[in-house]
């Protein structure tokens, strides 16, 4: 089966296989927003969800600046990780995961010293986790850009777009 062929169930039961089979968890609820903002906004058929960071289900964030302090490797980690924390917004805003018709684009911005150039590769860590747990309807476009800082001084926020049914 090609990548562009892979079709996948996506009920909740079945994500939530998917995920515990890559040894990852959802949140009980995403995670409160750090400012005067909501986690998501519905409008029409499109949810936007604002930009996520690596917190863990203990509440602990990944910190530091990619290519410096931090590999890219670790940084591809932190990526997939806010996968997971945007899945929880989805859930938390659309009750059901079957109700997904496709994510449309990610934003992702990478805290990194200003000689770091794989930016891409590090989204890519949310980019293949949307895929792998969503199949076909995770594909996206997408932008990757390094920026000279993050609030709290995190890795990596991405932001998203999910066309609903």
């Amino acid at each position: 089966m090609t990548r562009m062929d892979k079709i996948v169930e996506n009920s909740n039961a079945a994500v939530m296989e998917r995920l515990q089979a890559l040894g990852l968890d959802l949140p009980a609820a995403p995670h409160e927003p750090i400012g005067s903002f909501l986690n998501a906004k519905r409008v029409g058929d499109f949810l936007f969800i604002s930009g996520q960071g690596p917190v863990d289900t203990e509440g602990r964030l990944s910190v530091g600046k990619v290519g410096g302090d931090v590999s890219a490797e670790q940084a591809y980690d932190d990526a997939r990780l806010v996968g997971v924390n945007i899945l929880a917004v989805i859930l938390q805003e659309l009750g059901d995961f079957s109700r997904v018709k496709q994510v449309v684009k990610l934003l992702g911005m990478v805290n990194a010293v200003p000689d770091f150039t794989q930016h891409p590769a590090v989204i890519n860590g949310c980019s293949d986790l949307l895929y792998t747990i969503l199949g076909e309807p995770g594909r996206h476009a997408r932008s990757a850009v390094g920026v000279a800082s993050l609030p709290n001084n995190i890795t990596v926020e991405i932001e998203a777009i999910i066309e609903v049914q």
